[in-house]
């Protein structure tokens, strides 16, 4: 470490402290903090943490939805050399208990309204959850009395910039969620770049309705708070509060999926709020940075479409803190034009999987991070994505991976063989089909083979409809023919195209 060099997200925020003493740095329903007063806060939930025994690589769990919370928790981990996981709260309680074993945090900070009662079956499952500290955030204010039991932190503590700060977990495309470690280092990283493309500053006021689980929200959230901008928190979408805080706070930016930008339309038709702050009346953030390619492993972003001029590749060209190689098997660099692995390396990627020294050490191999996913270098240089090496569906936002579904499949009593391939969808770009072969005395209704889903995985990864067979279609070599299923059942609509090996 180099106290004189390093930079982190707590001096990140010491600074602000100094530079902006009487802007709003947070606002989530009647809390509105201001740079001073969120450093104390955070320097005070640091020292509640230290003294449940949280330390350097040991993590703390958010279960809940959005909330001003998830920034103090990361800042406060931050401070102590500790790992920050914010848990996808939509999964099955059979899914969070397996993040609360993988995670074994010191501390998880909790949720009851809404998602209390998944939380609680979860907790009951979990091996490790008796071994943590348990806070409620919400309800009669245990987070609250938490903070205020503890001294504040003193200013001063020397951090690694390249430990791990933030485990963000990615879709299960083997069938097993993995959870991704990005350092200060990557983060400070990706938000310098990204406040140059979205001209970000301290003026910025950004509506975190998108969830603050997944990247694709949260790296905006840590834009904002690098600029020195104000993060406003909404617990879950909800057309008609996103209207209303876009008036009353002004909002500048937000993370709005078509569908959510649709029902805002709808919802305030009559004109009844003023949204033009928002983005000089264009509901995105992408409108100053459009499109690219990336993963969580990269928090976010490798290339971006609008860096380095016009372009062949759909997906641009890589951001100054990264570089791109498109490979063959062998890890031979390929010449443009023809189809390989993308690989990249630079501050952004990764530490590495949390518990998962196999699975790090084959997709950081030759000391490139190997996406797994396939893409071509065009002629004039840039890139295009042209998608994933395994299956994928895309379902809005979320990536959903065929083998969890599958596998989710596959414990059903009744079912012999499944696959899911992935339905183009007016709304949600895609949808999940499955198809099924029973054995040969049972018996299942398509609702059945549905609600066997429901209650073991997250819903949006539940088949909406699904297909009797009497055998799946197989290749050769013994592999399903998903080509087959597309083919007869619909398929289609896949990220890049197409979601085939080429």
């Amino acid at each position: 470490m180099d106290a004189l060099h390093d930079l982190t997200l707590q001096a990140i925020l010491h600074e602000h402290c100094r530079s902006h003493p009487n802007r709003v740095a947070a606002v989530c329903g009647e809390d509105r903090l201001r740079w001073p007063e969120l450093d104390e806060r955070v320097a005070r939930l640091a020292s509640a943490l230290q003294a449940d025994g949280v330390g350097a690589g040991d993590r703390v769990l958010w279960l809940g939805q959005n909330c001003h919370r998830v920034l103090e928790l990361l800042l406060a981990a931050a401070r102590l050399g500790a790992v920050f996981c914010p848990a996808n709260w939509r999964q099955s309680a059979a899914e969070l208990a397996f993040v609360i074993d993988d995670v074994e945090p010191h501390v998880v900070v909790w949720q009851d309204d809404e998602i209390g009662a998944v939380i609680r079956e979860a907790r009951t499952t979990s091996r490790a959850a008796g071994n943590a500290r348990w806070i409620q955030h919400d309800g009669e204010g245990e987070y609250e009395t938490y903070l205020a039991g503890a001294d504040a932190m003193p200013e001063g503590s020397s951090v690694d910039p390249w430990a791990p700060v933030l485990l963000l977990y990615t879709a299960a495309f083997d069938g097993t969620p993995n959870g991704a470690l990005l350092t200060h280092a990557g983060i400070i990283a990706q938000n310098l770049v990204v406040m140059g493309l979205q001209r970000a500053a301290c003026d910025d006021v950004y509506l975190n309705s998108g969830p603050l689980f997944h990247i694709g929200t949260l790296w905006n959230t840590l834009v904002t708070f690098h600029a020195g901008g104000t993060n406003v928190f909404v617990r879950r979408v909800d057309a008609e509060e996103i209207c209303r805080l876009i008036e009353v706070e002004r909002c500048t930016d937000a993370y709005l999926l078509p569908q959510t930008r649709e029902q805002i339309t709808e919802a305030n038709r009559d004109g009844r709020w003023d949204l033009s702050t928002l983005n000089a009346g264009e509901p995105s953030p992408w409108w100053r940075a459009p499109g690219g390619y990336g993963q969580t492993e990269m928090v976010g972003m490798a290339t971006y479409k609008c860096i380095g001029g016009a372009a062949l590749g759909v997906h641009g060209r890589p951001h100054p803190f990264a570089q791109v190689r498109i490979v063959d098997e062998a890890g031979v660099e390929l010449a443009p034009g023809d189809v390989g692995e993308i690989v990249v390396r630079g501050p952004v990627v990764m530490a590495g999987y949390h518990r998962r020294a196999d699975l790090t050490a084959a997709r950081q191999r030759g000391d490139w991070h190997h996406t797994n996913d396939l893409g071509r270098r065009e002629v004039d240089g840039s890139i295009t994505f042209v998608g994933p090496r395994t299956t994928m569906i895309k379902s809005a936002a979320e990536n959903i991976y065929p083998a969890e579904v599958e596998g989710c499949l596959a414990t059903h009593p009744a079912v012999r063989e499944a696959a899911v391939i992935g339905v183009p969808d007016p709304v949600w770009t895609q949808s999940v089909k499955a198809v099924v072969a029973l054995h040969s005395s049972a018996t299942a209704t398509a609702e059945d083979i549905i609600e066997h889903c429901r209650a073991r995985i997250a819903s949006y990864k539940k088949p909406r409809t699904v297909e009797f067979v009497d055998a799946l279609p197989r290749l050769p070599s013994g592999a399903v023919d998903r080509d087959a299923l597309d083919e007869r059942f619909g398929g289609g609509g896949y990220p890049g195209g197409t979601n085939r090996s080429a």
